[in-house]
């Protein structure tokens, strides 16, 4: 390898470190949300409910960061357990708009509390100022790498 072939410092690396912190949450996250029955995906699934109900299949995998097959696959498992519905027909063209029930609600809230246990655990040791800053820098990589301009994820 050449002088300019050094390739990226990890230890200074923004992007390793972002990686790092992203593997290190979803782990922290799995492991609170196992005791409840429940992985990330299908806690990102309820919470979009909880904040946008009716939202589609398609929107759904968009914003939890899965495969359009693999939300169809969980908000199947999800309607079974009684946790959504969904109407059998669309009610407008193909969107099969669908709803958290009481059940989801109670299920969400109890996932809600312990994934809040791991960000406040994240958080430890960094200031509000400190937080907003981070939460502020994050928001713009995101808005510097999209094509689009859409931030509300």
């Amino acid at each position: 390898m050449g002088q300019g072939d050094a390739g990226v410092d990890l230890g200074t690396s923004m992007g390793y470190a972002l990686k790092e912190v992203s593997a290190a949450l979803r782990t922290a996250m799995e492991e609170v949300l196992r005791p409840l029955g429940m992985n990330v995906t299908r806690y990102a699934c309820l919470e979009l409910l909880a904040q946008r109900p009716g939202m589609s299949s398609a929107e759904l995998a968009r914003r939890a960061f899965v495969t359009r097959q693999s939300m169809n696959a969980l908000l199947q498992a999800l309607e079974q357990e009684g946790y959504v519905s969904r109407p059998s027909e669309a009610p407008v063209g193909k969107v099969l708009p669908t709803t958290l029930t009481d059940a989801g609600r109670r299920s969400l809230q109890q996932a809600t509390v312990a994934v809040r246990s791991v960000e406040l655990a994240m958080l430890t040791g960094l200031t509000p100022d400190e937080q907003r800053s981070a939460f502020d820098a994050l928001r713009t990589m995101v808005r510097n790498l999209r094509d689009d301009s859409d931030d509300e994820q």
